[in-house]
């Protein structure tokens, strides 16, 4: 079947979640966070995903802002930054205004000019993608933005990418999926969607039992790959 229904993954594929450590290093009074927010950027992200893991094969589920902020203490103890309270606070603050990727407007409206559905498949709770969608300003080209929450478990559970036939309809086969993770992609592969990995940091491919059916480094190539 040809492709009819483009689904992404919001945090690392359409917006840059080292946007928020980046920009609070850049701005005026925070010269010594400088050499500090690649790490805290880092740190932040993977101790975000690991606890999304965790929780999920506990069964201890929480939102995504809770492993978020979570995260975040983490990575910032590890920097020996935890007593700043207003850093802590600003750099939150700023992850509900993620700026997303150069490429992601145009991208979305070719798919659109195409006929194609669009939606966003995160982890994220449904007001946080909302203000990420609106500080984006890529809501009048997305269908429908779908969070795991309406399953009370993180992805890679099948049950969540259950969420996007049962909204479109549609059967795997139609479905191109799209992530920046490499093992989220893998995991939707193996449910039978379509997938491409948006590798932008040249990582090796995840040891997994599916791989993902096309590797790009943008997201520039999608709408040629939605056919």
């Amino acid at each position: 079947m040809p492709i009819t229904t483009c689904i992404f993954d919001a945090y690392g594929t359409l917006f840059d979640v080292a946007a928020a450590a980046r920009t609070a290093a850049d701005e005026p009074g925070r010269e010594a966070f400088r050499a500090h927010w690649p790490a805290i950027a880092e740190h932040w992200r993977l101790k975000q995903l690991q606890y999304t893991w965790l929780r999920a094969i506990t069964g201890d589920h929480t939102d995504f802002w809770t492993v978020t902020r979570d995260g975040l203490d983490w990575a910032l103890e590890a920097e020996g930054l935890s007593g700043d309270a207003d850093l802590r606070e600003r750099l939150l603050q700023l992850y509900w205004e993620l700026e997303a990727y150069p490429e992601v407007p145009a991208m979305l409206h070719a798919l659109k000019s195409k006929g194609m559905n669009t939606a966003i498949l995160s982890n994220g709770s449904p007001d946080m993608l909302d203000g990420a969608v609106k500080s984006a300003g890529i809501g009048d080209v997305l269908d429908d933005v779908l969070s795991v929450e309406s399953v009370g478990i993180f992805k890679p559970h099948a049950s969540v990418y259950d969420l996007v036939g049962d909204r479109f309809g549609c059967a795997r086969s139609e479905v191109l999926f799209v992530s920046s993770n490499g093992w989220d992609a893998a995991a939707a592969a193996g449910y039978g969607f379509t997938t491409a990995w948006v590798n932008r940091a040249g990582a090796p491919m995840d040891r997994l039992p599916a791989i993902p059916g096309h590797v790009l480094t943008d997201l520039t190539g999608i709408p040629e790959l939605a056919r």
